[in-house]
């Protein structure tokens, strides 16, 4: 009797050793599974960063740094327009901002055609839209799209245009 209680147990620990194999074997497949995934997702990311990082490299040399450097759009500009059947007046001083001198020199080259486009915009606006400070805001974004258009006509690059500032705004 003894004898069999001890084959008993030895099938036993043979069966729970062959239901142990089989339970691991899903668990490797899983670990060996993410571990691939986790190499992938990190090769992903090497890759995009260094793709990411020689494309800001090349964006960086194509725009010019340094300073800002403003040009004053002289005279100032004086218009005329309708608000509630009287006529009203504007006179708006502006400067451009923008990195690059050779942007700079274009404008000046330019500066008939970027004053007639600002003339018109300046004259076509609302007096109760310009007296709110969204209508000035509103107004210095469409003075920007303006010059940047005539930047691009004349030959220039519109991006290098940064920004459009108002010294000086008089309402009467």
């Amino acid at each position: 009797m003894p004898e069999v209680s001890v084959l008993a147990s030895e099938q036993a620990a043979a069966g729970a050793a062959a239901g142990a194999g089989k339970r691991r074997f899903p668990w490797l497949i899983i670990g060996i599974a993410v571990a691939l995934l986790v190499l992938g997702l990190g090769a992903t990311l090497v890759l995009r960063h260094s793709f990411g990082a020689s494309s800001h490299a090349r964006t960086a040399e194509k725009k010019p740094s340094g300073p800002p450097l403003y040009l004053p759009l002289d005279p100032p500009f004086v218009v005329n327009f309708q608000a509630d059947q009287i006529v009203r007046f504007l006179q708006v001083s502006v400067e451009v901002m923008s990195r690059d001198p050779k942007t700079l020199e274009l404008l000046k080259d330019n500066d008939p055609v970027v004053r007639n486009d600002l003339l018109i915009l300046l004259a076509n606006q609302k007096y109760a839209v310009l007296a709110t400070p969204a209508g000035k805001q509103q107004l210095r974004s469409d003075a920007l799209a303006a010059i940047r258009k005539d930047l691009a006509q004349a030959g220039g690059d519109p991006s290098t245009v940064e920004a459009v500032y108002f010294t000086s705004f008089v309402m009467q």
